[in-house]
């Protein structure tokens, strides 16, 4: 299975747990150099926290460990600290415990059962976490809207959607941040595509209207006005916006008269 492969568990711990000790060779299994994990805590138990941490982030051992093939516990040295992901480790799972004994137990009116923050709450299989706006805004930034349109449409049909946030407000905002670093156009190709999945959508049509204004195109923010107005008829913010546009074009011809 897919997951089956994660027996190369991602030990962020501190912790050695190397299958070439065994104890005929050096007697009973201690791990060294922990510093959040209990200095008595079994192999089992310390093997399984790395399983989930290893499927929460979609890594595997070398990804904090020093040394081996990638596939096998062979040659990997686990008490070591000399990768800076593993002392990150050591600070996420710090802040974690702060947050689930401290933070949230000071919740009023706390829902049972309890919600606990979890590794998997932020990575869903991600190393470095990143919402869809993030990772898309940065994507264009280097690469261009074709490039996150592209990565976008890959995104959307990975096997793990629970990754990613793909709802419509999600690629608004995208737009919004991209329309405020001065990015009309690709504001405008991103909104396009997220007209693709909500077809229904009247606001998607109104953003695009306020980039074509940004952009000084007129006619373009007045059929996209236009077209959010068939989706909306009441609605009173986007009638606004369109008599405003089409009164400023009247007293412009008034003027060129």
């Amino acid at each position: 299975m897919l997951r089956s492969a994660v027996v190369t568990i991602f030990v962020l711990s501190i912790a050695s747990v190397s299958s070439a000790q065994t104890p005929s060779q050096t007697g009973p299994w201690k791990a060294k150099n922990l510093e959040f994990f209990p200095k008595d805590i079994s192999r089992e138990e310390l093997t399984q926290r790395m399983r989930e941490f290893s499927l929460a982030l979609g890594v595997r051992c070398q990804h904090c460990h020093t040394g081996g093939d990638g596939i096998s516990f062979d040659g990997v040295i686990f008490d070591s600290d000399d990768k800076a992901p593993k002392r990150t480790a050591r600070a996420m799972l710090k802040m974690m415990d702060q947050l689930n004994t401290v933070t949230l137990a000071q919740l009023p009116n706390r829902a049972e059962p309890r919600v606990v923050v979890e590794c998997a709450t932020c990575h869903r299989g991600v190393a470095v976490p990143k919402s869809l706006q993030t990772t898309l805004f940065e994507m264009i930034q280097t690469q261009g809207s074709a490039a996150a349109v592209a990565k976008y449409r890959e995104l959307r049909t990975d096997a793990m959607l629970g990754r990613y946030n793909f709802g419509e407000w999600e690629m608004n905002e995208l737009a919004r941040r991209l329309g405020q670093a001065g990015k009309s156009q690709e504001a405008i190709a991103m909104l396009e595509l997220n007209g693709e999945f909500f077809p229904k959508a009247p606001e998607i049509d109104a953003f695009i209207g306020e980039q074509y204004e940004k952009l000084g195109d007129r006619e373009e923010a007045l059929q996209s006005y236009r077209a959010a107005l068939a989706k909306a008829p009441d609605n009173e913010n986007i009638k606004k916006h369109l008599a405003d546009l089409e009164k400023g074009g009247k007293n412009e011809q008034s003027e060129k008269k």
